[in-house]
């Protein structure tokens, strides 16, 4: 961007319509500032400004956003001119997207989107622009007249959407931060999102200190409505040049007030050469005459003192080239709460500024533009297209008339205000407010009050605002809405747009043709219920494979399931649905930015994510998982599955173990019962993952960012995945090994180690019981008792087994510890299973059930089961004998070769003597054995 332009010398004595206008303001200067000095220096240059902008062939018309005053005068200019070209202050490269207006319901709003940047940096991205546009704006206006008009040519002349972002400086600049107390900003409020506002006519004094002097003298409470006091009602029915030179002159004064911030200078000047240099270049190349030509612009930018300013202007300023980002662009519904939040107007203004444009065009009888087959509109008049003037007249001095007239006092509207005061009423009543008759009464009277207190005798409806949450308004709020948002619905409301099925994206059109069979207006705004019976009408599959995607794809309350759940391998029976695309329709349009189908859509979001830099095993095991759920692409789950493979291999941490471990067992389930064979990607997983985590075991013991969740996870992968990984080619010793050399220190992995090596094998039960005994019997380790709780109830993910035990060792504290251990220790046990054991209370209350009696009277005389088992094994244990085997000692050479293949040299045992007893019975009963002896020899 170019250096700011310095001002040029003013243009006195050169007569002109203004020259009695300069003479006035020359003397005030002196006699209010006791000699001419800057201030006169600011007022001749305003009236400079204006005398520019009127003298230039190319007819400059200045509007504020959003303004009724600048909407009528803007039809009825062009119904009186009909310029045979007109150029627009907004974005060159959303022109095409301005004849899908005629499809749309306004409010809406033109956006320029880009997700993947290219030439700007990564965390910038997205990228959105918006431009929204309403029917009581004067950009609407010229759009409409141009494009219903034959012959009508509609250029917009402003920078691009990339050219926005080149000359954004956030990377030179700190965000301020969020106010964390601020509230949420409201549904209709949030529907542009994040998107960089483009605005046509931004005028606002940019001096803090003249907005705070304009809104105390002008005894208002914010900017809007101060607007709508001092300039949109004297403006709403003036003609052409006295709006068109009170406009410029309230731009160049805003615009000369301006702290000299010098990138924002920068900005707003380079857009006015960009300006003038694309009007200046389609000029010489069409041939246009500049006097059949309009130009639509802000009033501050139609106050510019650039050397590039005019047809005659200078053309040194060069455009730089667009950036490689690739741009979509499409239309996305608007409302007025979100144009005032884009924009930081007053709650309600725009509201009443569509209240007010209704007004002027009854009062002044303009017949207003309207594209052909706008939805929510009448049928447009035609204009008659009449030869413009021969040569036009200098435009005279208005401006010294309209500041010398004092200003006009609306009469009071009694009818009106009466209207509203009991209209109010009515409505808060309908909200919970105990409102009656005196309440509208007294709001008519206080709306009377306020006016005359702030200079002015027809209440405004900012008064009646004030006037009825003054009245109504009482300690509290009954219901959603206080009084101040009924008053801006009675008004007018917040009215919604929204884009027409013609001028949504592809995606967003296949979206709702897919969703036909359900029969629903998905269109409209608010939820619908869907109910499908996919058993019954097995078309209905179709349907519920599109609001599974757009439940993943789309905000929360989009598309909510409410019976029924897309898992791995389910079939679905039946589902119910609460949609609500209509509101969501700006989350579906950018949507369909990304792609011409969802299915597109989700595969590219599912590979941005697993081939995300910051990606983890865990996640990229979900993408797999939503692919096969989602997309039943096994060809997508398989390159996402050796995605996953590959991240696990780089991983150093064992935080996302958990996650695995879930992930893992719900596909190898999905797999064994769908597939002839697991996936090649899967079995390599099992192998990998099986060495990795004996690899980190050791470590994963002592280090204390690893948590004893995430330890436990591990031992849950190794021992539920061993006899895939062994059979696989894995060794059973790399296990062994890692829980070998696991040495912990803190009591929960102490107590998973313990449950672990008994797993493994080299640790008994009775062992266990013993060392866990031996913590209660300890009185210094009885207050580390719960953490090793903890640990016992973790083992319960990879040794399911040892639930019987974990409540034998909660009896055993509470049967064991004295009252003065047992209830200060009580807090941190309940503290203990309510955050560690709340996945494994359910297997705990299940053997609890199964060990503890179910009656109160049978508590007396119950023995524990443990306690039962160690008095069986010690009356079952046998003496020893001297038994042995009779086959191997009869025949060693097979025993004595396979020994000396393992390298074994240990002697065969000396026989043990036979034993002297016998069975007496077969000695007194011969009979029996001798007949079992002649049917085993075959004979009789």
């Amino acid at each position: 961007m170019s250096a700011p332009t310095p001002v040029p010398a003013r243009q006195q004595g050169d007569g002109g319509p203004f020259t009695a206008l300069r003479g006035q303001l020359q003397d005030a200067a002196t006699a209010f500032a006791d000699g001419p000095g800057a201030l006169e220096g600011i007022l001749l240059g305003i009236v400079d400004d204006v005398d520019r902008a009127v003298r230039e062939p190319l007819e400059i018309f200045p509007v504020c956003h959003h303004s009724p005053a600048s909407a009528v005068a803007m039809a009825r200019r062009l119904r009186e001119k009909q310029p045979k070209v007109v150029y627009l202050e907004l974005c060159e490269d959303m022109a095409p997207l301005l004849t899908e207006l005629r499809n749309c319901k306004l409010p809406v709003a033109v956006q320029a989107f880009a997700s993947d940047v290219d030439g700007f940096p990564a965390d910038w991205s997205p990228l959105s622009v918006v431009a929204p546009i309403t029917e009581a704006s004067a950009e609407y206006q010229a759009i409409a007249y141009a494009l219903d008009t034959p012959g009508v040519e509609l250029v917009l002349v402003d920078r691009s959407a990339d050219h926005v972002f080149q000359w954004d400086r956030r990377d030179e600049t700190s965000e301020t931060p969020a106010d964390p107390d601020a509230p949420e900003p409201a549904e209709e409020a949030a529907l542009h999102g994040d998107a960089v506002g483009v605005e046509i006519g931004d005028l606002r004094p940019r001096f803090a200190e003249l907005e705070e002097h304009l809104l105390r003298h002008g005894r208002v409470r914010h900017w809007s409505e101060w607007w709508h006091q001092y300039v949109e009602l004297p403006l709403g029915d003036s003609d052409h040049d006295t709006y068109r030179q009170v406009m410029l002159l309230i731009g160049s004064l805003f615009r000369r007030l301006a702290p000299g911030d010098p990138h924002r200078v920068r900005v707003d000047e380079d857009r006015e050469r960009y300006m003038w240099t694309r009007m200046r270049e389609h000029l010489a190349a069409t041939g246009t005459d500049p006097a059949d030509c309009l130009y639509v612009c802000g009033a501050f930018h139609a106050a510019s003192r650039v050397e590039e300013f005019g047809v005659h202007g200078t053309d040194r300023f060069e455009i730089s080239p667009r950036t490689a980002t690739t741009w979509q662009y499409g239309l996305i519904p608007s409302s007025h709460a979100a144009i005032e939040a884009q924009f930081g107007l007053a709650g309600g203004s725009v509201s009443i500024a569509a209240t007010v444009w209704t007004k002027n065009l009854r009062r002044t009888r303009v017949t207003p533009f309207r594209l052909t087959g706008q939805t929510g509109t009448r049928k447009p008049a035609k204009a008659t297209r009449q030869p413009p003037p021969a040569q036009q007249t200098p435009a005279a001095d208005r401006l010294t008339g309209f500041l010398h007239r004092p200003p006009v006092l609306d009469p009071l509207d009694e009818a009106e205000l009466l209207g509203w005061s009991v209209d109010i009423v009515r409505a808060a009543r309908r909200n919970g407010y105990l409102a009656s008759t005196a309440d509208a009464i007294a709001v008519f009277e206080t709306s009377i009050l306020l006016a005359g207190m702030r200079d002015r005798a027809r209440p405004t409806p900012y008064d009646f605002q004030d006037a009825a949450v003054t009245c109504i308004e009482k300690d509290s709020v009954p219901g959603r809405r206080d009084v101040r948002r009924i008053v801006e619905i009675m008004m007018g409301g917040d009215r919604i747009g929204q884009v027409g099925y013609e001028s949504l994206p592809p995606l967003a059109r296949d979206v709702h043709d897919r969703l036909a069979p359900l029969g629903l207006p998905l269109q409209q705004r608010g939820v619908k219920r869907a109910l499908l019976d996919i058993a019954g009408e097995p078309a209905l599959r179709a349907c519920s494979d599109v609001l599974w995607m757009l439940r993943h794809l789309l905000p929360q309350g989009a598309a909510r399931p409410i019976m029924g759940e897309r898992r791995l391998g389910d079939e679905p029976i039946q589902e119910s649905w609460d949609l609500a695309l209509g509101t969501h329709q700006r989350a579906l349009i950018e949507l369909g930015y990304e792609g011409v189908s969802l299915e597109q859509v989700l595969e590219q979001r599912l590979r941005r994510r697993a081939y995300d830099p910051r990606a983890t095993a865990a996640t990229v095991l979900e993408t797999v998982e939503d692919a096969t759920r989602l997309l039943r692409s096994r060809r997508l789950a398989d390159e996402l599955g050796n995605r996953a493979l590959a991240v696990l291999a780089t991983e150093r941490g064992v935080d996302g173990a958990p996650e695995v471990l879930r992930r893992v067992r719900r596909l190898l389930a999905y797999y064994r019962t769908s597939e002839p064979a697991l996936p090649a990607w899967i079995e390599s997983f099992v192998t990998a993952g099986y060495a990795h985590y004996c690899t980190l075991l050791p470590t994963a013991f002592t280090d204390e960012e690893a948590g004893v969740r995430q330890v436990g996870a591990m031992l849950g992968f190794l021992f539920s995945m061993e006899g895939l990984a062994l059979s696989l080619g894995c060794d059973r010793t790399q296990l062994e090994l890692a829980v070998a050399q696991s040495h912990p220190e803190d009591p929960p992995k102490t107590a998973l180690l313990w449950s672990a090596r008994t797993h493994v094998g080299t640790l008994t039960r009775e062992e266990l019981r013993t060392r866990v005994d031996a913590l209660l019997a300890n009185p210094l380790t009885v207050p580390s008792y719960p953490r090793y709780l903890s640990g016992f109830l973790h083992a319960l993910e990879p040794v399911p087994a040892l639930t019987d035990f974990v409540v034998e060792a909660v009896s055993h504290a509470f049967a064991r510890l004295p009252d003065p251990v047992l209830l200060p220790w009580l807090p941190t046990l309940i503290t203990t299973l309510r955050a560690d054991g709340a996945e494994f209370a359910p297997l705990l209350i299940k053997e609890a059930g199964r060990v503890f009696p179910g009656r109160l009277t049978a508590l007396d005389s119950w023995v524990p089961p443990w306690r039962t088992d160690r008095t069986r094994t010690r009356a079952r244990r046998p003496a020893a004998t001297p038994t042995g085997a009779a086959l191997l000692p009869a025949h060693p050479a097979t025993c004595d070769a396979l020994a000396a293949l393992l390298g074994c040299d240990t002697p065969w045992p000396l026989p043990e003597p036979p034993s002297t007893g016998g069975a007496k019975l077969l000695t007194h009963h011969p009979q029996t054995t001798g007949a079992v002896t002649a049917l085993l020899a075959g004979r009789p």
